[in-house]
């Protein structure tokens, strides 16, 4: 067996829109194709025996050990692979359970798909499941308990921790879309201008002043003093000089923390004497020039949670410890409690497995033990210096329990540091008493405080503490989203785009777009290239400044990775022709309108699909759609327009001569085609088809219809405004067209345009696209010969794994194929080719550049117009 191809989805994809996180891995069986899993001796008894847990999958059969009669009967190694992905990260700790396996059109090579919780784990899964797979096969043997423990590793160093992950999955059940920011805990929540930030539990809303003073213990300690809040006593030291004096002021027991200290590191706790003084004074200075030096306070740690100036939740804390049962050791104990199954490696469970480290060792030799030391019957020993469920640490929710004078303490003390999200650290035997009856105090003050002991506790009632930061983030009727309008299709992707971005613009909107020559905000480059992909439209998204984002959206990105946005308040197709077939999979129209509707199929119920009436493909994907649809079309009187006007749908039409809106018997008007420059006098069908399918998104939206017209009457087309897209330089004897047109579609649409056309010679510049079939470069040819009386033949700046030769000889094929006498040459260069054109033009000539370097061909046609008019 051999990898081919591991890529990730992360958004909606071809094969499925609700699951967006799916590992697709192309997998050539080779020999092992003529092998099912009934032909393999022993292969059954060897993974029931791998993997018992396999029990639970269902698979097709739809019952419990339905996977493993498919093996008993046979199935082929795709499959079995599948299901081994999806076990082995469930085993690792991250529950999946979706995944498909079929056979592309290649025998022996088949797409295996299985969703993922982590990216990086799953892209190890689909490594480590075939691996797992030809161990069985052979019958070796294989550490399967060793890749799992791997996958643990890498989930730890990549995943959200658990509080940011809280707050995403509170946002996410609230339909708040959410987006990583770097590798870290930075993450966008909602989109464009309704954005807001959050890292760890320090959210936009935190105070920079506040974050300083909490983390300076103190300032903290002196603000809350002032504030006649019950602190500890101490002081800061920096020498041993002053560790003294305070200790001399204060007495033993005490506690020794880096000031600038977090998560207990560098603490010493319950010092005694002045020799573990001077050491913990030490030990703090690797963490802190300035260490904090304050009364040990006896009594329970306690963590009080306040968002939004409101106390939502309490806990109990106590460090991680074993009881004795005076038979076995510290380190069996150790050992025996980490077998809890509530417990495990990381953020993975409840709790966190117990550590040995330096603390450990450190506070056992306080108390004269070692690893080894049995401890008494019902003796509780301590292995950590600090309460955190980081280092094995357990909570107990306190929360119904606390005094009302101690959450008014609290809240108070969220106000006095200035807080958003704070975390309260007291000191005290209970919190059913008053602080000051009690004789409790507050220890520290927390900024980004952990969510885990809330969420989580080993005891008591679960807390969803991350629905109060969601609350305050996005307080009821304030939006996450930004209307989305996405254009799909094959041909007038980026003219359409385009034109709606422009309507948008005229309607007071920040506008952000996409398209294949460069991501826009406000008309403004950003980013140069064919940006029709997942990641050019998380950068739309990811803008703060943008309003409404205008998305093209083509076919790469979406097998590359699935949709960069998880649905659109509007998607349209274009049409579906012959195009890009034979590559990735897809080799007929049907499996391009399986990619296709993935844009369509994104849309929000109560959103617009916007169809084109004309294309077949079209059509097909209309009937299974959830949302709302309508239609656009050329011909009013074509059957099927009349078909939807009966059924009440609303349909874009070229009626007349206007641009018209129809919806039952009524219709709007809403400008004449030889008022609109972008269908160039209403010569220009497919730019008409074009302006209809951007017309009915506007209306769609709720823009008024006057507002329309004026937007299409002032778009006007030209190398700056819609580069490669039906641009004309009118030179004194000739006239230059350039077009982006590369497929049958896109040549028919220009021939469409040139049989209006009025020329002395039509002389073509064309190049056959590599990547496209023997089929679709003769026809292009063919076509091109029908419309040229000369035709300059160049080369493609892309030859995609065919020769030059072999293109040409096609499109010669293509010409002759017309029966027409058509002229023709071959310039290798593209620019030379076009210079050629320009320099030997007859009067009256008409040349038409049909190219795919558009910024080049524009280039150079407009310098040689420049210097025409210099000269003139």
């Amino acid at each position: 067996m051999k990898i081919l191809k591991i890529q990730a989805l992360r958004g909606p994809n071809i094969w499925s829109i609700r699951r967006k996180k799916l590992i697709q891995m192309r997998l050539d069986l080779e020999e092992t194709e003529q092998f099912p899993t009934n032909k393999i001796e022993g292969f059954k008894e060897r993974i029931e025996a791998m993997f018992p847990s396999m029990i639970e999958h269902r698979c097709s059969e739809g019952c419990r050990g339905g996977f493993f009669m498919r093996v008993e009967r046979g199935t082929w190694m795709g499959h079995v692979i599948e299901h081994i992905a999806l076990e082995i990260q469930t085993l690792a700790g991250m529950e999946t359970g979706f995944g498909r396996t079929r056979e592309t059109k290649t025998p022996g090579i088949y797409n295996v798909v299985f969703s993922y919780t982590e990216e990086n784990v799953g892209l190890f899964a689909a490594e480590s499941a075939v691996a797992i797979a030809a161990s069985l096969i052979a019958g070796t043997e294989y550490d399967v308990e060793a890749d799992i423990q791997k996958m643990r590793e890498i989930r730890e160093q990549v995943r959200l921790g658990p509080s940011t992950g809280s707050i995403v999955e509170e946002a996410v059940s609230r339909d708040i879309p959410w987006i990583r920011l770097g590798k870290n805990s930075l993450v966008q929540l909602g989109y464009g201008v309704n954005q807001m930030r959050f890292q760890a539990t320090i959210t936009c809303k935190t105070s920079n002043i506040a974050v300083d003073i909490a983390c300076n213990k103190e300032e903290t300690k002196r603000l809350l003093q002032l504030a006649s809040i019950p602190v500890a006593t101490g002081g800061i030291c920096v020498e041993e000089e002053d560790l003294q004096a305070i200790i001399d002021k204060i007495g033993y027991p005490i506690v020794i923390k880096p000031l600038d200290g977090n998560h207990g590191k560098g603490a010493s706790i319950n010092v005694n004497d002045y020799e573990t003084a001077k050491a913990g004074l030490a030990y703090a200075k690797t963490y802190s020039k300035r260490v904090i030096v304050e009364k040990f306070i006896t009594g329970y740690d306690f963590r009080v949670l306040i968002i939004d100036n409101k106390l939502v939740a309490a806990a109990k804390r106590e460090p991680a410890h074993v009881t004795g049962d005076g038979k076995q050791s510290i380190q069996q104990l150790i050992d025996e409690t980490n077998l809890d199954p509530k417990r495990g490696y990381g953020h993975e469970n409840v709790l966190t497995q117990i550590d040995v480290d330096r603390d450990t060792e450190d506070l056992l030799e306080k108390y004269g033990y070692s690893l080894d030391t049995i401890p008494k019957s019902d003796e509780i020993v301590y292995l950590k210096s600090t309460a955190n469920l980081s280092t094995g640490g357990t909570s107990v929710d306190v929360t119904d329990m606390i005094h009302p004078e101690n959450i008014f303490l609290c809240e108070r003390i969220a106000r006095v540091i200035g807080l958003d999200v704070c975390g309260v650290d007291i000191m005290a035997n209970n919190l059913t008493q008053p602080l000051k009856e009690n004789g409790g105090c507050v220890l520290e003050v927390n900024a980004a405080p952990g969510f885990r002991m809330h969420l989580a506790p080993s005891e008591g009632l679960p807390r969803n503490v991350a629905a109060p930061v969601i609350d305050m983030l996005y307080p009821l009727g304030k939006p996450s989203r930004i209307p989305i309008i996405a254009v799909t299709g094959t041909n007038g992707k980026t003219t359409t785009t385009r034109l709606i971005a422009h309507i948008v613009k005229n309607n007071g909107y920040k506008v952000g777009f996409t398209t294949s020559d460069g991501i826009y905000v406000q008309n403004h480059m950003m980013e140069k290239g064919d940006t029709t992909g997942p990641i050019s439209a998380e950068y739309i998204l990811k803008d703060p400044t943008v309003e409404f984002a205008v998305l093209e959206t083509a076919r790469g990105g979406i097998l590359r990775s699935g949709l960069g946005f998880s649905q659109c308040d509007i998607g349209i197709v274009t049409n579906i022709q012959e195009d890009h077939l034979g590559l990735n999979d897809i080799d007929t129209l049907d499996d391009l309108s399986r990619v296709k509707a993935t844009v369509v199929r994104s849309i929000k119920k109560d959103g617009w699909a916007i169809l084109n009436a004309e294309d077949e493909y079209c059509m097909k994907l209309g009937k299974d759609l959830t949302c709302n649809v309508a239609y656009f079309s050329l011909d009013e009187d074509a059957p099927i327009v009349k078909q939807l006007a009966k059924e009440g749908k609303t349909v874009a039409v070229y009626e007349n001569g206007f641009i018209t809106i129809k919806k039952g018997e009524w219709k709007i008007r809403v400008e004449r085609a030889t008022n609109v420059p972008l269908t160039l006098g209403g010569k220009a069908k497919f730019m008409i088809a074009n302006v209809l399918a951007g017309t009915l998104a506007g209306y769609l939206y709720g823009f008024k219809i006057e507002d329309i017209s004026i937007s299409l009457q002032t778009f006007i087309p030209s190398a700056a405004q819609t580069p490669g897209r039906m641009n004309i330089f009118e030179f004194k004897k000739f006239k230059v067209l350039i077009d982006f047109a590369h497929n049958p579609s896109g040549y028919r649409g220009v021939e469409d345009y040139l049989n209006s056309v009025e020329a002395t010679k039509k002389i073509g510049i064309i190049a056959g696209v590599g990547d496209r079939r023997d089929e679709d470069i003769r026809e292009c040819a063919l076509i091109a010969a029908r419309m040229f009386d000369h035709i300059i033949i160049r080369q493609e700046k892309h030859l995609r794994g065919r020769t030059e030769e072999e293109i040409n000889s096609l499109i010669l094929e293509g010409i002759n194929a017309s029966g027409k006498n058509v002229t023709h040459e071959v310039i290798t260069k593209e620019v030379e080719a076009l210079k050629h054109a320009m320099n030997s033009a007859e009067d009256g000539s008409f040349i038409t550049a049909l190219s795919d370097v558009i910024t080049n061909a524009i280039e150079i046609v407009q310098e040689y117009l420049d210097k025409e008019n210099e000269e003139a």
